[in-house]
């Protein structure tokens, strides 16, 4: 298995074109407990190109169907990128005013409880600047969020057999090439 190099710029530009609209390539899971892993996700794998088919430990979507738990849900996607020593991006937990473009922010409650994933596409005066679903946002401050605490994920970087480049076709929704 080969490191490679995350391409951050390639998950804002999908943030941007997706923030406000849904790729036909995924359900949209907005009214069935939220659309914004799922997005976050998505923006991820534009910078990277490659899933982990672990089916109870990777990160992987299909269909609604077939989809590992990391790839939608607020927990197991946090568990799997700083865990994940196979296939697929991983990361670290950082603080999220460390979060640099394509890094991931967390928000919790006041109980503790993470529910909400946000992609950094940019940064103002030191705050991070967020892409989201569900509540559809593109360069929001995320000062402009209710929470109680928050953590940031910085993508380190993709493991895989080989490089690929899925971008164009899966950033024009046309195709889920998957290496």
């Amino acid at each position: 298995m080969t490191n490679f190099t995350y391409n951050r710029r390639r998950a804002a530009d999908y943030a941007l074109k997706w923030a406000y609209r849904r790729n036909p390539l995924f359900t949209d899971f907005s009214g069935i407990g939220g659309n914004c892993t799922n997005f976050v996700s998505q923006c991820i794998f534009a910078g990277s190109c490659v899933m982990n088919f672990e089916v109870t430990f990777g990160w992987y979507y299909l269909s609604p169907e077939d989809r590992a738990p990391a790839w939608t849900g607020v927990q197991y996607l946090y568990n799997f990128l700083t865990t994940n020593g196979g296939a697929g991006p991983f990361g670290r937990e950082v603080d999220a005013f460390e979060t640099k473009v394509g890094d991931v922010i967390q928000l919790a409650n006041s109980e503790g409880t993470f529910y909400h994933s946000v992609l950094v596409v940019g940064s103002l005066d030191g705050e991070p600047l967020v892409a989201a679903q569900s509540n559809d946002a593109f360069a929001k401050p995320l000062s402009a969020y209710d929470f109680a605490s928050s953590r940031g994920i910085a993508v380190n970087g993709v493991r895989g057999e080989k490089r690929c480049d899925c971008f164009e076709k899966f950033y024009n929704g046309e195709d889920l090439t998957v290496c």
